[in-house]
């Protein structure tokens, strides 16, 4: 019995030439554009330039306002920076404290699915369900916080923020854009021209 072997398929230890084998993802595909991130869609042209987003926001509110197809628009924040904001100093009690009250939550919902099943006073099935939870939230928050052996006593919260605020649009729609554009006062403010 003889077998017909194909030259331009794969074959294992085939180097070079020939197709890839299907995966689980299906056949692989020769990447499209740059090879870095998604495809590009269609090319895009800056209207304007904003130093805070509440602006870029309102152009592009202002050309829905107009019908303008804002399905083909985009705000592009450029510039980022992560910006943390110190919070405040975290001890052992205040994360002790902090652990009560999402223990208490979690309790809460636990008491409330115990109580809907039970037959007698189910008030203190709820109680007793927000208090197990609190206690057991504080003692988790307090070792967890003493386990990280002070290299963070402090509460943060974290923010994306840009610079500049572009409003692009896809190029052949970007002269109505710019009509538009043209028509909106922006409080003494007149967007950066693109270029």
């Amino acid at each position: 019995m003889s077998t017909q072997s194909n030259p331009s398929a794969w074959q294992p230890g085939m180097t070079g030439g020939g197709t890839l084998p299907s995966g689980p993802g299906g056949r692989p595909a020769a990447p499209s554009g740059d090879g870095h991130g998604p495809p590009a869609g269609p090319p895009t042209v800056t209207i304007g330039a904003f130093p805070d987003y509440p602006s870029a926001q309102r152009v592009v509110d202002h050309l829905a306002d107009n019908r303008f197809p804002v399905e083909r628009a985009a705000i592009v924040g450029t510039d980022l920076a992560l910006v943390e904001t110190v919070l405040g100093r975290m001890t052992t009690a205040r994360a002790a404290l902090v652990g009560a009250g999402t223990g208490a939550w979690f309790g809460l919902f636990i008491g409330l699915l115990f109580g809907i099943f039970t037959v007698g006073n189910w008030v203190a099935v709820i109680l007793a369900g927000l208090v197990i939870g609190a206690v057991w939230g504080a003692v988790f928050g307090a070792v967890a916080h003493s386990m990280t052996g002070g290299q963070r006593d402090f509460t943060s919260a974290s923010s994306l923020r840009a610079n500049q605020y572009a409003v692009t649009v896809e190029a052949d729609v970007a002269e109505q854009a710019r009509q538009l554009l043209g028509q909106l006062q922006l409080g003494g403010r007149t967007p950066q021209p693109a270029g």
